[in-house]
């Protein structure tokens, strides 16, 4: 057997460069590169095997690791879970930094290789600076937190492992079924051992999407249920855009005239003016969708996790004698809610059934009512969006979707809107309009503040030719902000607004709609010194770090702002203050969040009864 004498962060680096993948029939690299911020555990081992490389496997320096890990996500997602990245830290802080972004990568299925630097193997030099020592455990290191947080964990005590090990956590993050993060958590001494590994561990791998068909009982139980259904509705989820299955999805609505709605992960799967896309459903659903959804006798569910802001804390799917149909590749996900499982890709899975639902369309009652209800919301959305009077009016805070609209309206198809925590992505639910089915990219599945800046470059590496335009909260860009400097470092342009209502707005209203005080979210409720908390100037901050930037002053100076930003040569920050109040209320649905069960407060009883008779809409 032939043999090549290599560090185990050699054998590491050298495995992925040899693997590929198939993305619009043109073969790829399956790695897009590695981010890295060197430390203690990860210098010597980690940083020597991507030196050696560095013309051919890109290592990008980030400025926080939960940040680099975050926009490893973003490219993930933006790539449909096509191609990958890889992070690596130092033990300790570093690696723990990177949990955050672990979570997010594990609660919205998608694909990290997590390379945490680790303790000593061997124990001699123990305790080792940064080691967190476990006086009942030694095996213990700080990097078993990623357990709970990936699909793939193992730890690499000796080089060799190597040779089992890292193709399974790369099978793993492939496989849709059980797509997500892998970690190998890698101690700093076995990262430098040598070993003799087989050259075959280094031939080129070509990977393509894999495809599980429906089993046939299955679909025929679901054929049956859609050609003797009056009122059915389709939720595209997500798994519509990583399974490439958009045309599908289009021909059966179309085929048949089944209205649709889309969750926050499947968002762009239809034109937003498509004749028969009511738009988004659930808690920020719009009031064509969900009135669609309480009436529906069939809900076919694809690729979607049904999570409750989809199902409004399963209450949404009112009529009594409703299916629901759940379309996925993953059994975990098909069987929720006591759904009628159809176990399998989407884009296969669609296409037999097309075949076997032909002649069946859906009776024109049903379409016909959706379709005026529909028109009554986007006349909604056309009222909220649309430019206030007092748009000129420096005193005038405006509302996030007086925002949303002129932004809205200063993109373009080529735009790719970038969000993630907070009251936005509920608003941006409603109201964003994308023809692109690569033109809406909000993380909703973790609700991660802080992923917003650097999920933004996540998405500028994977699809560099497209604007990309990130709205950001005061909260979320104070918590991360950092990647700003590594995107103009790296060249890559994104256009960035930050909304300054002082404070956690949306869980600030959500306290007081629970019955509470408004308390530690806007700075105003804060405990701070008699000045109160200082006004934090964005704009000179983001210029601090390299970007450029302007505060504009009114609603209507934001247009103009807009156009600066995209004729700026690099990233571009724009500021502007927003009232911390209004959210549309206009379509939507009931959320369970628990309310104490005693209060000092006569609002807060009143919210505990409420919150009774909302429960009593649930199945149990």
């Amino acid at each position: 057997m032939d043999t090549i004498r290599l560090t185990m962060a050699q054998a590491l680096v050298k495995h992925l460069q040899a693997q590929f993948t198939v993305v619009d029939g043109i073969e790829v690299p399956l790695f897009g590169g590695a981010w890295a911020i060197f430390g203690h555990g990860n210098v010597a081992g980690m940083g020597e095997a991507l030196a050696q490389v560095k013309d051919e496997f890109t290592t990008f320096r980030a400025h926080n690791e939960q940040g680099m890990a975050l926009a490893a996500c973003a490219y993930a997602k933006q790539h449909r879970r096509q191609r990958i990245m890889a992070c690596t830290s130092s033990i300790g802080p570093g690696a723990l930094n990177m949990v955050t972004a672990a979570g997010m990568a594990m609660a919205n299925r998608l694909p990290v290789l997590f390379l945490p630097g680790d303790v000593f193997a061997t124990r001699t030099p123990d305790p080792v600076l940064q080691q967190v020592e476990h006086f009942n455990d030694p095996t213990l290191s700080v990097n078993d937190c990623f357990r709970p947080v990936s699909r793939y964990f193992d730890r690499i005590n000796r080089p060799e492992q190597l040779i089992t090990s890292l193709p399974v956590a790369i099978n793993t993050m492939l496989d849709p079924a059980t797509c997500g993060p892998a970690t190998l958590a890698l101690p700093q001494d076995v990262q430098t051992m040598a070993f003799d590994y087989p050259v075959s561990f280094f031939a080129k791998k070509v990977h393509k999407l894999r495809r599980n068909r429906a089993d046939v009982d299955q679909l025929a139980a679901a054929v049956a249920a859609i050609k003797q259904a009056k009122k059915p509705l389709i939720l595209l989820g997500g798994g519509v855009h990583y399974s490439l299955a958009l045309e599908e999805a289009t021909a059966l609505i179309e085929q048949c005239h089944i209205p649709a709605c889309e969750t926050q992960a499947g968002k762009g799967a239809l034109p937003w003016d498509h004749e028969f896309n009511l738009g988004s459903v659930g808690v920020t659903g719009s009031s064509a969708a969900n009135t669609a959804a309480q009436e529906a006798d069939l809900i076919i569910a694809i690729g979607t996790r049904l999570q409750d802001f989809t199902s409004a804390s399963r209450t949404l799917f009112a009529n009594p004698d409703h299916i629901l149909l759940s379309i996925n590749v993953t059994p975990f996900d098909a069987e929720k809610h006591n759904a009628v499982p159809l176990i399998g890709d989407a884009k296969v899975t669609l296409q037999e059934l097309l075949a076997e639902v032909d002649g069946y369309q859906t009776p024109a009652t049903w379409t016909d009512k959706v379709k005026a209800l529909n028109l009554d919301w986007l006349a909604a959305v056309d009222q909220l969006t649309a430019l206030p009077k007092q748009a000129s009016d420096h005193d005038y805070l405006p509302t996030d979707a007086n925002v949303i609209g002129v932004i809205n309206r200063a993109a373009s198809a080529n735009s790719t809107l970038v969000q993630a925590a907070g009251g936005l992505p509920g608003e941006l639910h409603k109201l964003w309009r994308t023809s692109s089915d690569l033109g809406y990219h909000v993380e909703y599945g973790f609700s991660c503040m802080g992923y917003e800046l650097a999920g933004g470059l996540g998405v500028k590496m994977a699809t560099p030719e497209r604007e990309v335009i990130v709205m950001v909260g005061d909260g979320s860009y104070l918590m991360l902000n950092s990647e700003i400097a590594t995107s103009v470092m790296l060249g890559l342009k994104l256009i960035i607004v930050v909304l300054d209502n002082r404070g956690y707005a949306c869980i600030n209203r959500l306290q007081q709609a629970c019955g509470g005080e408004s308390f530690n979210n806007l700075l105003q409720h804060c405990h701070t010194v008699e000045a109160g908390a200082p006004k934090t100037d964005f704009a000179a901050h983001a210029k601090a770090l390299g970007a450029n930037s302007e505060q504009v002053a009114c609603l209507a100076d934001l247009e103009p702002a807009l156009m600066r930003a995209k004729a700026s040569d690099k990233t571009y920050v724009i500021a502007i203050d927003t009232d911390p109040m209004p959210s549309t209320q206009a379509g939507g649905a009931w959320w369970d969040v628990a309310v104490p069960e005693v209060s000092s407060r006569e609002q807060g009883m009143k919210a505990e009864r409420q919150y009774k008779i909302a429960k009593k809409q649930q199945p149990y």
